[in-house]
C-alpha cells in the first residue's frame, strides 16, 4: 500500500509539474506578445479570420480534416485531365459540405471516411506533377519523381531546416507552429533566410508520417496553426497533402508563401489552406526580375491573391523596401484596396536589412528611413485600407 500510495504520489507530482510548465509556457508568450491574447477580441482581424478563429478553438473544422471526409471517386488509371475535371468538381461539392459543416446541418462526427478521398485526390494530381514539375511559376518541367532537380533544388522527400513554436508572426497567429521547408522558387537577393532557401543547410529528412507527428505535436503544445513556410513551401506541396492524411488533429494550416506560384497549384490549395499568409513583393515594373528573378510577378500574384480570397481567408505581407514605395508599395496597396477591399488583413512590414547578396542593388543597401515608414503608413490610409497593421 505504501508502494502504491507513493508511485500514485510521483504521478501526480509528474501531471502538476506538467500543467505548471504549460502554464509558465502560455504566460511567457502572452507576456512575450500580448498583442496575440488582445487580437482575439479585434473586430478587424476577426472579420477577415472568423473562420480560422473558429478551427483555433476548436468550434470548426480545419479544411484538410473536411477533405478527407469527401468521397472521391477516381483511378490512378485515369488521366491527368479526367483527375482534375473530377478536381474541379469535388472543389465545388467541398464548399458546399464545408458550409453545411460549419452550420450544424451536416454532424462531422457521424462522416465516415472513404476509402479516396479529395484529400487523396489531391495527393494523385500532385504526383503526377512531381515529374513535370509545374508548381510554382517558373514551369521549369523537371522529373522530381525520378532524381531530377529543377530551380528550386527540391527533390522527392520533403527536407526541413527547423519545426518550433514562433511567437514572431502576426498577433492572430501567435503562437504559430512554424515547418521551415527547405528551397525556394524565387533568388531575392535580400532574403533574410537565405541559409535556408539556398540550400546552405542540410536540412532534415522525414516521410509524410514522421512529419505529421511533429505537426499533431505543435498543436498539443498550444500552437494556433500548422504554419508551412520556407524557403518556400510551394515545390513541396505533394508532400504536404502526404503528410496531413495522417494529421489526426484539428489544426488550422497556413500557406505561408511568396505568392509565386501556378495556376494548378491555386486549384489544389483549394480546401486545403485554412488562412493564406501571402507575400506580395513587388508592383508592375521590373522590380521583381531585377532583385528576385521573378518575371510576370505582378500578373501571377495579382492573380494567386484573388483565388485566395475566393478559397480562404487572407493576410497579406507587404515588406517595404528602400525607395521602392511609389513603383512597389503603392501600387501594391492601391491594388489590395481596389480588387479585394480595404477591410482585407494586411501587414505593412518594416523589418527590412540588408542580408545576403543585397549588396548588389544600391538601393537595398541601407535600412528604411523613418520618413519611408510614415509614407507607407499614409499610403495605406490613402488607399483606405481599414485593417492593416504595422
Amino acid at each position: 500500500m505504501q508502494l502504491s500510495s507513493s508511485i500514485c504520489s510521483q504521478k501526480g507530482l509528474v501531471y502538476k509539474l506538467v500543467f505548471a510548465l504549460f502554464v509558465i509556457e502560455w504566460n511567457m508568450w502572452t507576456l512575450l506578445r500580448p498583442d496575440a491574447k488582445s487580437v482575439l477580441k479585434d473586430k478587424g482581424a476577426q472579420a477577415s479570420l472568423g473562420r480560422y478563429f473558429a478551427v483555433v478553438q476548436n468550434d470548426k473544422l480545419a479544411k484538410f480534416m473536411i477533405a478527407k471526409m469527401i468521397p472521391a471517386g477516381f483511378s490512378e488509371n485515369d488521366s491527368l485531365e479526367g483527375l482534375w475535371q473530377k478536381h474541379a468538381e469535388l472543389t465545388i461539392e467541398f464548399y458546399r459540405i464545408e458550409r453545411e459543416v460549419d452550420e450544424g446541418r451536416i454532424e462531422w462526427k457521424e462522416m465516415q471516411i472513404p476509402e479516396k478521398s479529395f484529400l487523396d485526390l489531391k495527393v494523385e494530381i500532385a504526383g503526377r506533377i512531381l515529374r513535370n514539375c509545374h508548381f510554382c511559376a517558373r514551369r521549369c518541367g523537371a522529373d522530381r519523381f525520378n532524381g531530377k532537380l529543377g530551380y528550386c533544388r527540391c527533390g522527392r522527400e520533403i527536407t526541413v531546416s527547423s519545426i518550433f513554436e514562433h511567437v514572431g508572426e502576426e498577433p492572430e497567429l501567435v503562437p504559430s507552429g512554424t515547418i521551415f521547408t527547405m528551397g525556394c522558387t524565387m533568388r531575392c537577393k535580400h532574403c533574410q533566410n537565405w541559409t535556408i532557401s539556398q540550400w546552405m543547410e542540410n536540412g532534415e529528412v522525414y516521410k509524410p508520417m514522421e512529419l505529421a507527428k511533429e505537426v499533431e505535436n505543435l498543436r498539443k503544445n498550444g500552437c494556433r496553426n500548422a504554419n508551412l513556410v520556407g524557403g518556400e513551401p510551394t515545390p513541396w506541396l505533394q508532400q504536404w497533402f502526404e503528410t496531413f492524411k495522417h494529421v489526426k488533429a484539428n489544426i488550422p494550416v497556413v500557406w505561408n508563401s511568396n505568392s509565386y506560384y501556378s495556376q494548378e497549384t491555386a486549384m489544389l490549395l483549394a480546401g486545403f489552406a485554412d488562412v493564406y499568409l501571402l507575400d506580395f513583393k513587388y508592383g508592375p515594373d521590373d522590380c521583381a526580375e531585377k532583385i528576385s528573378d521573378a518575371p510576370d510577378y505582378w500578373e501571377v500574384c495579382t492573380r494567386n491573391h484573388l483565388e485566395a480570397k475566393k478559397y480562404g481567408e487572407l493576410i497579406i505581407r507587404v515588406l517595404v523596401l528602400p525607395n521602392h514605395l511609389e513603383c512597389c508599395t503603392k501600387p501594391i496597396i492601391d491594388w489590395i484596396a481596389e480588387n479585394l477591399g480595404r477591410e482585407t488583413r494586411v501587414n505593412i512590414m518594416f523589418q527590412y536589412r540588408p542580408e545576403w547578396r543585397a549588396h548588389e542593388v544600391p538601393e537595398l543597401r541601407r535600412r528604411l528611413t523613418r520618413d519611408e515608414m510614415e509614407r507607407a503608413v499614409q499610403l495605406a490610409r490613402a488607399a483606405g485600407l481599414v485593417n492593416f497593421i504595422t
